[in-house]
């Protein structure tokens, strides 16, 4: 008999199937069970214990425990709490089996892309699963070989007994494993063409979306449902949407991912911003009674303006009552409610007038153009108010530069270098000539070499500083953090580290910030923005409690973002920054959240689009666009803030051309 490990192989319980309960309904729409984390690290410490309980369980029993295990950003936090339990706790993996879902065809098992790599990389060589106990799909097959092993696959699954826990994340085309949009139940490992929106997401790793392979190799449907228990995990706002459609849609062929509803032990973990999305957090009235505190009241009122079509202060009783509101208007009264409503909003709008004048000022940038595209309204009114501002690029941004950037620059040098210095030295331009050579050697998606990384790390601290220069700006405003993490050459990024944060903390003790602007657009595809803001929320805690700061003069809260407007100073004496949160590229605050609305006129959006471009090599294609918006950053920045501003008058609130919105807190959420 076949052995794991030296254990014996079980039968695999292949009669009974794992799809047979009727949907989930505890949630009124959700038709699946969800659990709802404050935060990602809370979802995968639970995820991890899931894990713990099984292998310890099994082990017990004196029987293996089989593990289907994904790729991706999202269950790196998961590999990370198991490998802190097998290193601080002793768990065991000596019986463990493990299957990974899926893998790039044609893919060579060392390439910087390889899923073999990633899981070594991430999880298997910090633990002591057996090797033998390890298996992937195999991409490096002619594809005339790649049914037989796809089958073969499957045989090795039931020979191991079956999977005994699945564990997911989604792709924003709805897809679990590789299994794209058309994949049925029916499904099993099988070779898949990729959909575009899969492998727009993939392009970050592959450095353009034209080096992501076309197909993959993944466990199908069938195959994901015969585990005895499936776990999703999914994390981020972007994808909120996605998790929606999964949870309260009905199976479809389109999200694959909502096929798990049929199975009897599926569960969804997903941190609050993933969730927001869904019915109970966003329209919970719709579905569930509702304590209607002051900040769900002027949520349901926002929505039901929308909804009506009707400003706030036009809204009567029968809006609300055919609306499901009956118990909000017995709560609030109509006129009284709409009135506080409004007048909550109207104090939001801010002028340049209010805005801190003479302070010191600390913008965060976690790109090198995320200022001027984000909050490049504000950035110049606080110039004209005259305060000590300094931008902070986190990173350098050197993967977002396209190598024909390069070529361009090196050729301006070459020959430029008579005018710089006539007569001089032939080493620049041997120099010159040995980077291009290395950049005509380089294969596709292969790492840069040092050199190349500086010069596209040059390219955007060049532009960076002719943006803020339109702002009124210079070059000694900027400070270019470079911080560790990002410095791998790859889209994927080391853990934020120690080295970071004194990185920013230093940089708080010189400038001595009252005012912070921090990226809280945590739906960056690319995990950079989520990562700097660890960097800065670590390193504010200690600024602040170096300075004295006082907790007991904030209001509660969860620490959720849409609880972070009771977070605002309730003591004058309070030494701590204010910490402004703005959103990026890819969504704006809503107006439910906003504590601030910075009215823009005409011109100002004009100058914050002219600081824009400056940012030429991220100018009419930019290399990492995300998957689901094709318009420049620019266009983005544009329509985002003047849908702001058509949403404030669509409720009544005073017109203007566009607006940025922020969120104000003491203590970051």
């Amino acid at each position: 008999m076949p052995t794991f490990a030296g254990l014996a192989t079980r039968p695999h319980p292949a009669t009974e199937p794992q799809f047979t309960r009727q949907p989930w309904r505890a949630h009124g729409v959700e038709r699946v069970p969800v659990l709802i984390f404050d935060d990602p690290g809370g979802l995968a410490k639970q995820a991890a214990r899931q894990v713990r309980t099984l292998i310890e369980a099994k082990q017990a029993a004196g029987d293996i425990a089989v593990l289907g295990l994904p790729t991706g950003s999202t269950p790196i936090g998961v590999y990370q709490e198991l490998i802190r339990m097998h290193r601080e706790e002793g768990l065991d993996f000596s019986s463990v089996v493990t299957f990974n879902l899926d893998e790039y065809v044609p893919m060579a098992p060392d390439s910087l892309q390889s899923y073999h790599r990633f899981m070594r990389e991430n999880f298997f060589d910090h633990v002591n699963v057996p090797e033998e106990n390890i298996h992937i799909p195999r991409g490096d097959l002619p594809e005339r070989e790649i049914e037989t092993h796809a089958a073969e696959y499957e045989r090795l699954i039931q020979r191991a007994g079956g999977i005994d826990l699945m564990l997911l994340g989604i792709g924003r085309s709805g897809h679990i494993g590789f299994n794209e949009p058309g994949s049925t139940p029916d499904d099993r490992t099988r070779l898949i063409v990729l959909d575009e929106i899969t492998r727009k997401d993939a392009a970050s790793d592959f450095f353009e979306e034209k080096y992501v392979p076309r197909e993959a190799i993944t466990m199908g449907v069938g195959t994901i449902l015969d585990a005895r228990e499936v776990i999703l995990i999914a994390t981020g706002e972007h994808k909120a949407p996605i998790v929606r459609q999964a949870v309260e849609e009905e199976p479809n062929a389109q999200v694959s991912a909502t096929y798990l509803q049929l199975h009897n032990n599926a569960t969804f973990y997903v941190d609050r911003a993933a969730a927001s999305e869904l019915t109970r957090e966003k329209t919970p009235w719709l579905v569930k009674r509702v304590e209607w505190t002051e900040d769900a009241a002027k949520r349901a009122v926002i929505w039901l303006s929308k909804e009506t079509g009707k400003a706030i202060l036009r809204l009567d009783a029968s809006d609300f009552h055919r609306h499901h509101l009956h118990d909000l208007v017995h709560t609030h009264g109509v006129d009284p409610l709409c009135q506080r409503v409004f007048e909550d909003l109207r104090r939001r709008v801010v002028y340049r007038d209010k805005l801190p004048k003479k302070e010191k000022v600390v913008v965060f940038s976690p790109h090198p153009d995320d200022d001027v595209i984000s909050m490049g309204g504000m950035l110049h009114a606080l110039v004209q108010n005259g305060n000590d501002v300094t931008v902070a690029y986190m990173t350098n941004g050197s993967v977002a530069v396209f190598d024909q950037d390069v070529r361009r620059h090196l050729q301006f040098v070459e020959m430029s270098w008579d005018v710089l210095e006539p007569g001089g030295e032939s080493k620049v331009k041997d120099r010159i000539a040995k980077i291009l050579r290395d950049l005509d050697k380089k294969k596709p998606a292969q790492v840069d070499t040092e050199a190349v990384q500086k010069i596209k790390a040059f390219i955007r601290y060049t532009e960076a500083i002719a943006a803020i220069e339109v702002m009124g700006l210079g070059a000694e405003h900027a400070r270019f953090l470079d911080m560790p993490f990002y410095k791998t050459g790859r889209v994927r990024k080391d853990p934020i580290g120690e080295a970071d944060v004194q990185i920013v903390l230093d940089l708080l003790k010189d400038t001595g910030a009252t005012h912070l602007f921090v990226a809280g657009d945590l739906s960056d595809p690319h995990g950079t923005h989520r990562m700097c803001y660890q960097a800065i929320d670590r390193a504010v805690r200690r600024y602040g409690d170096s300075l004295g700061g006082t907790p007991e003069a904030d209001a509660g809260g969860d620490g959720a973002p849409a609880k972070a407007s009771r977070r605002k100073k309730k003591a004058a004496d309070d030494p701590r920054p204010l910490v402004w949160l703005y959103r990026g590229a890819w969504q704006e605050w809503e107006i439910d959240k906003a504590d601030v609305f910075l009215p823009l006129s005409k011109a100002d959006l004009e100058l914050k689009i002219e600081a824009i471009y400056k940012h030429e090599s991220q100018k009419d294609r930019a290399l990492f666009p995300g998957a689901y918006d094709d318009r420049e950053f620019w266009e983005r920045a544009r329509d985002r803030n003047t849908e702001t501003a058509r949403s404030l008058d669509a409720l009544g609130l005073p017109e203007c051309f566009a607006a940025e919105a922020f969120v104000t807190v003491r203590e970051m959420p």
